[in-house]
C-alpha cells in the first residue's frame, strides 16, 4: 500500500501530470497569443482595417483562425482603437500612430495654401512649395498619416515624399492632390 499525503493524493511517483501538461499548454498559449498579436500590430499598420471582421480575414491569410471575442480583447490589450486617417476613413490603430481629424485638416489646409505642383517617380512623390513653406508642409504630411506614406525630407521649396514598400508614388502624390483639393487636370 502506497503512503499517502494528507488529503489523499499519492507521494511521490504516482503523482498526475496533468497540471504539468496543464502548464505546457498555457505556454504555448501564450507563445501563440505573442505571436498574433505581433501580426495583428503588424497588420494595422500596413492595412487600413476598419472592422473586426477585415482583422479576422487578415489574420486567417497569415494562419492565424481568431473569433470575433479574442481578436476584442486583442484589440483592448493592445491598446488599438479606431481614427479617422487622413483620407477620411476609419480605421485601427495605435493611438497616435495614425492622423488625428485635426491634424488632418492642418494638412489639407497646408496642401491647399501652399502646393505647386506635385509629381511622382518610382516610388518617390515630389511637393514643390513657394520658398520657405516645405518644412511645415512636411511636418504636416508626416504627422497627419497619410496612407501609403514612409517618410518626408524637406529642402527650403522642395519636399520629398518617400513612398512605402509596394506603393507607387503616383498613389502618393493623388492622395496628396486629393487632400490638397487638386483636380487631375493640375498637376
Amino acid at each position: 500500500m502506497s503512503e499517502e499525503r494528507s488529503g489523499g493524493r499519492p507521494l511521490g511517483r504516482g503523482r498526475s501530470k496533468a497540471p504539468r501538461a496543464r502548464l505546457h499548454a498555457e505556454g504555448r498559449g501564450q507563445e501563440l497569443k505573442r505571436r498574433r498579436q505581433r501580426a495583428l500590430l503588424d497588420l494595422v499598420r500596413r492595412e487600413p482595417l476598419s472592422t473586426q471582421e477585415e482583422i479576422r480575414e487578415a489574420l486567417a491569410r497569415l494562419g492565424f483562425e481568431a473569433t470575433q471575442s479574442t481578436i476584442s480583447r486583442d484589440l483592448e490589450e493592445m491598446g488599438l482603437v479606431r481614427v479617422r486617417d487622413a483620407q477620411g476613413r476609419m480605421r485601427y490603430a495605435r493611438p497616435g500612430e495614425a492622423g488625428t481629424a485635426a491634424a488632418v485638416a492642418r494638412l489639407r489646409t497646408l496642401l491647399a495654401e501652399f502646393v505647386e505642383r506635385i509629381e511622382a517617380s518610382g516610388n518617390l512623390a515630389v511637393v514643390t512649395t513657394p520658398p520657405g513653406a516645405a518644412n511645415a508642409v512636411a511636418e504636416a504630411i508626416d504627422h497627419a498619416g497619410v496612407e501609403g506614406v514612409l517618410g518626408t525630407v524637406a529642402g527650403d521649396n522642395t519636399i520629398l515624399v518617400v513612398a512605402r514598400e509596394g506603393v507607387r508614388g503616383r498613389a502618393v502624390a493623388e492622395r496628396l492632390r486629393a487632400l490638397a483639393g487638386l483636380t487631375g487636370g493640375r498637376p
